[in-house]
């Protein structure tokens, strides 16, 4: 398994994550059935749940506690993962300019601007004298 993002790897046993958002094993079965949550299987098919997966039953248990009905949970949770998705490719989008758009040279006059402007680079530097007090 190469899970680049931790979060996303499939921990938890359908104990641990009743335990954790305190909703009953049947409860969390039954979001699964309705396509809510989908937690990775096991070579012995068991359940295996994720951080994320803990996260979006904790949040379909608050909107049940507001009020909000199976459809309605069904769309908030697609418009977050949307916004979610947005949100990621703008980042790429972004990532990728800055890096087409400057050079090393570049790079490294913009950051050299930024450390006089804030002073940093004026800043008289720390002499081994005043750290003694850290080294025995």
């Amino acid at each position: 398994m190469d899970y680049k993002d931790r979060k996303a790897m499939p921990l938890f046993p359908i104990s641990i994550v009743s335990e954790l958002t305190e909703l009953s094993a049947r409860q969390i079965r039954y979001y699964e059935e309705k396509n809510l949550v989908t937690p990775l299987r096991s070579d012995g098919n068991r359940r295996l749940f994720s951080f994320y997966d803990v996260d979006r039953l904790i949040e379909i248990k608050r909107l049940i506690d507001e009020g909000v009905n199976l459809a309605g949970i069904k769309q908030v949770l697609k418009l977050r993962e949307n916004q979610v998705q947005e949100g990621e490719s703008k980042e790429r989008n972004q990532d990728s300019k800055y890096k087409e758009d400057l050079s090393e040279k570049e790079l490294h006059r913009l950051l050299r601007r930024e450390l006089l402007e804030s002073g940093y680079l004026n800043k008289p530097s720390i002499n081994q004298g005043d750290l003694s007090r850290f080294y025995h």
